[in-house]
């Protein structure tokens, strides 16, 4: 089993549950966090004509836990999902993928790729 978690930009998390949707990934789970990454925030223009810098950007971490089967189309469905047409922008995101030892559903007490 693996564990993806996705940090994308905020207003693509429709596009890309959809996406996972259609590839057969119906669980996962997402919230707004912030935070900084190699872009080192952005500038942000003031009422008053004036700029500032703002060093932490609102984004989204979108997490699933999938079987590794389905860890290519995942990723590609989120890809394709977030990246900003025609090559992609600085601040689309990154996708962190890691193993996952088990799962066990607590309802029922499956264990493995059932919990899932």
């Amino acid at each position: 089993m693996l564990k993806i978690e996705a940090i994308i930009r905020t207003e693509r998390i429709n596009h890309v549950t959809e996406a996972l949707v259609q590839v057969g990934c119906g669980g996962f789970h997402y919230h707004n966090v912030t935070g900084q990454g190699q872009q080192r925030g952005v500038e942000v223009f003031t009422g008053r004509g004036g700029t500032m810098a703002k060093a932490a950007v609102v984004k989204t971490l979108l997490t699933t836990v999938i079987p590794d089967s389905m860890k290519d189309a995942v990723v590609e469905a989120i890809i394709s999902a977030t990246r900003t047409p025609p090559d992609g922008l600085i601040g689309d995101g990154k996708i962190l993928i890691s193993l996952v030892a088990d799962a066990v559903r607590v309802r029922t007490g499956e264990t493995g790729d059932t919990a899932i």
